[in-house]
């Protein structure tokens, strides 16, 4: 499955005084989303990491189109866009419970060798587990 949905609740500190989300919050809700994917292919995070591999975002993208607001139920749909050589690209989409779109969103992470601090090629696992996708 290239794609997988998130649930997340828009909890009260999410929010500004007028009770629309911080736009800077959108990056967590990504991360959420994004590890969420991970863990659905079977891919620790964590795990990744104890192992020596790290996954930074070098490039992140959003386009936000409506408010999200408190205790709104969102979705967060996070879409493999490709993932190839040290790099892995990710789509999102963020829906209320209306199924209303918010916002759209596009992150580029780089396989980073723990120990060095370089960008090395994405782990055999992690290729194997994306290959399987496309069966």
């Amino acid at each position: 499955m290239k794609t997988f949905d998130t649930k997340v609740r828009v909890r009260y500190a999410e929010t500004d005084k007028m009770g629309v989300v911080y736009h800077g919050n959108y990056a967590q809700y990504l991360e959420i989303g994004r590890v969420e994917w991970l863990r659905n292919l079977g891919i620790s995070y964590n795990q990744m990491e104890k192992d020596g591999v790290m996954l930074p975002v070098v490039s992140l993208t959003m386009d936000y189109k409506k408010p999200a607001t408190y205790d709104d139920e969102l979705t967060i749909r996070t879409i493999l866009k490709k993932c190839a050589g040290v790099k892995i690209e990710f789509d999102y989409q963020i829906f209320n419970q209306d199924g209303a779109l918010l916002t759209t969103a596009y992150s580029l992470l780089v396989f980073v060798d723990v120990k060095t601090g370089r960008p090395i090629s994405a782990p055999g696992f992690v290729l194997d587990k994306v290959a399987a996708l496309d069966k």
